[in-house]
């Protein structure tokens, strides 16, 4: 258990992203995680009506939160990298994958799922790269899991094929 003084997540890596953003890798103890955002913010990345918050190369960064098995997870901006929350956004599009996020649901550590607060959101991490102006044959996306939209609003994901 950490104590008052200690802080609750700790900087691992800070990679610059064009002017003034960064995408900082924070690491914090599971026993210190705040549940993650209930809904998308209002310059949420993965909102569709959000493109261009955000550079690219923030989003080639990025890109690995997405990968299969990836242990890394994608933040809300808006919590900042001292008390980082998943972002909502990653949860419903961009997660199913994810080992770190799989291993919270399988430990109860998620207790309420995010909803998307009405806001239309891209289908995966890559359609939302690609939007903001990643090119789509970038070799960060090539490892991407895609999600494809059921006439249910479901999402099924996939390799991509690229």
């Amino acid at each position: 258990m950490y104590s008052r003084n200690q802080p609750r997540s700790r900087q691992l890596e800070i990679r610059p992203a064009g002017g003034d953003h960064q995408v900082v890798t924070v690491s914090s103890d599971r026993s210190q995680r705040r549940q993650p955002c209930a809904k998308p913010c209002r310059n949420c990345p993965w909102r569709i009506d959000a493109i261009g918050k955000f550079p690219a190369e923030a989003f080639v960064h990025s890109a690995r939160t997405a990968y299969d098995m990836a242990e890394t997870t994608f933040a809300c901006h808006q919590a900042g990298a001292s008390q980082p929350r998943m972002c909502a956004g990653f949860l419903l599009r961009g997660a199913e994958h994810n080992l770190t996020v799989r291993l919270a649901k399988m430990r109860g550590e998620m207790v309420s799922p995010p909803s998307a607060g009405g806001h239309a959101l891209h289908a995966s991490y890559a359609a939302m790269a690609i939007a903001n102006g990643v090119p789509q044959e970038h070799p960060a996306l090539a490892p991407c899991r895609v999600g494809i939209m059921d006439d249910d609003d479901e999402i099924r994901t996939a390799y991509s094929n690229r």
